[in-house]
């Protein structure tokens, strides 16, 4: 029997199938590795143990169990990682008090009411029915329809603009908390009616979390029935659940795929992603009708960092895509670029001829190639006034590839291109660098080197050594024979009390020791040892040499400090107690 639902949960799900739902991870001995989802960085220095159960990066230092992984990678409280697993693991949680619900659970449940209200108009209403039989002239079939749980939002009964919002209110939830929801909008005009529906007449595509929890919709009005009044999309706002710069649509059932084939295809509609995943396209998301963000990168990162995008490109400066780009470029993603035939877009393809899509990401160009074709299919290449037009597109995208390797080979294939000395390319690119306020002669630092800094955490090679010792003692608990008290004497304080845990076995530890020698047997699992034995008597003699030398510099320090008072007694006992401890290290 399990003592808590939490116990229960830990009991029933595995941290490997958790974590590894979210990235990839690799085995390693008795424990996996991975690239860590918290921080930049190329070389592994993630691991789970599944023994002990709980995750440690060596990298930034972020630690705990699966419990802890959700709230971190997800951006959650407890409470709302606690119902994530739970529902995962199988665990009905016990039903709490309405007025003891937290906001944010509160939120979800209209949401996912709304989500169930939409779906029932578009199969049992005469619009609904209508809008129905226009996905499917699309191509999208009633699978897909079900799968991504698309509906319709009814049009005005009566003049009255509330048909959701009365529905919700009837199940107990209040006005506010559905204005909260992005699907009810506040009436600023007075009246008895304080708000009307955010949806009304269009066909509703559901966002969801990571968790398949519905967090925001897309409504788009039927071809048909477009108005140039009226705009195509309306979406959620930004709302408690609901941020458009963090999420990405598709990433929930497409996730796996992205990680198996090791790219992502960025498309732009809800309708290019549903027909994708329908022609076995699955690694392909939208972003949501917004430019690539830094949160959608850093998301992207666990699963792949080789990007094909799928969408309207140009190499105009201030366009957002751009910025987009030169962000995830900036983050050391590989990025491809389709090249759309005019007027169509993924979901016209994709639907008439999946191997025709196919045929188009084979062709992916990179991004560079992409805007270096681009630039001299604008411009006339031979003319002065085309020559700096191209010069002015590609040189400030030139300037943002942080590898100055890469940059002289781009730098040379322009010079190529325009039939120039690479001399005086490179002087225009200089002119780029001053004007951004940049040195031409510096590499950007990368990301990771960035972060790198802000996560470093320094140790003295004292506290290397002991924590070394230590982590050698969990793995073999038999070498607590080889300390004598000398060797204890010169451990740190919490240092001890590990040792006197490790000795004593002992069961009941607070969190910070818990997680202390939890952390040092995983360190001991990881690294490999060819001469453990010699190794940690290297480790010992070295404890004891570190701690002389310590109290050697401390002992000239204090003479040092006589010296400048002049106090003669002081530097005789000082002098004698330095001889003796070099004595003591000469012994050792």
């Amino acid at each position: 029997m399990f003592n808590s639902p939490i116990d229960e949960i830990k009991g029933r799900l595995d941290i490997v199938d958790v974590i590894g739902s979210y990235i990839k991870l690799q085995k390693a001995g008795m424990n996996y590795r991975a690239v860590c989802p918290f921080h930049s960085e190329k070389k592994p220095s993630f691991f789970v143990s599944p023994s002990k159960q709980i995750f440690k990066c060596f990298g930034c230092g972020k630690f705990g169990d699966i419990f802890k992984f959700v709230m971190e990678i997800e951006g959650v409280e407890f409470g709302d990682a606690l119902r994530i697993l739970a529902k995962r693991a199988g665990v009905e949680l016990q039903r709490q008090n309405p007025k003891l619900k937290t906001e944010r659970k509160r939120l979800y449940e209209i949401m996912e009411l709304g989500c169930e209200f939409f779906e029932k108009q578009l199969n049992n209403s005469k619009a609904g029915l209508e809008s129905k039989k226009y996905l499917l002239n699309r191509g999208i079939t009633e699978k897909s329809i079900k799968k991504w749980r698309v509906g319709y939002s009814p049009n005005p009964q009566k003049g009255k603009w509330e048909v959701l919002t009365d529905f919700l209110i009837s199940k107990g939830y209040g006005r506010k908390e559905i204005i909260n929801t992005g699907l009810a909008i506040k009436k600023e005009l007075t009246g008895p009616t304080q708000s009307y529906d955010r949806f009304r007449g269009r066909i509703m595509f559901p966002i969801f979390d990571l968790n398949s929890q519905v967090i925001g919709f897309g409504g788009r009005i039927t071809k048909e029935k477009e108005d140039k009044e009226v705009a195509k999309y309306i979406n959620t706002p930004n709302t408690l659940l609901y941020n458009k710069s963090f999420v990405l649509y598709g990433l929930n059932p497409g996730r796996l795929d992205i990680r198996k084939k090791d790219f992502c295809i960025l498309v732009e509609g809800y309708t290019d992603v549903i027909l994708s995943h329908q022609a076995g396209f699955q690694n392909t998301v939208a972003t949501s009708g917004t430019a690539l963000t830094s949160f959608q990168l850093k998301i992207l990162k666990r699963y792949s960092q080789n990007l094909i995008t799928a969408f309207d490109m140009d190499i105009a400066g201030d366009s957002a895509t751009r910025r987009g780009i030169d962000l995830a470029q900036e983050q050391d993603f590989q990025i491809k670029v389709i090249t759309m035939p005019a007027g169509k877009d993924p979901a016209d393809i994709v639907s008439k001829s999946p191997k025709e899509w196919q045929k188009l990401i084979d062709s992916a160009k990179s991004i560079l190639d992409f805007y270096f074709d681009s630039a001299f299919l604008e411009f006339d290449k031979d003319s002065p006034e085309g020559k700096r037009g191209i010069s002015k597109a590609l040189l400030s995208i030139i300037s943002k590839i942080p590898s100055k390797i890469l940059q002289s080979h781009w730098t040379q294939k322009l010079s190529r291109g325009l039939k120039v000395s690479e001399e005086s390319v490179i002087q225009e690119l200089k002119k780029v660098f001053q004007r951004d306020g940049r040195d031409y002669t510096r590499t950007r630092p990368s990301q990771e080197q960035e972060i790198s800094k802000e996560i470093k955490r320094e140790k003295t090679r004292k506290q290397v050594i002991e924590e070394k010792i230590l982590s050698l003692i969990s793995k073999s608990p038999a070498k607590l024979k080889l300390l004598n008290e000398t060797h204890i004497s010169l451990f740190s304080p919490r240092c001890k009390e590990a040792l006197k845990c490790l000795e004593t076995k002992k069961t009941e530890l607070s969190p910070d020791m818990k997680e202390f020698l939890d952390v040092l047997s995983l360190r001991a699992e990881i690294e490999e040892e060819s001469v453990p034995e010699k190794e940690f008597q290297i480790c010992l003699n070295e404890l004891i040499t570190l701690s002389i030398k310590d109290k050697l510099e401390e002992i000239s320090k204090n003479i040092q400090s006589a010296e400048e008072n002049n106090d003669k007694k002081k530097i005789k006992e000082l002098t004698e107690e330095f001889n003796k401890v070099i004595k003591d290290l000469n012994k050792k």
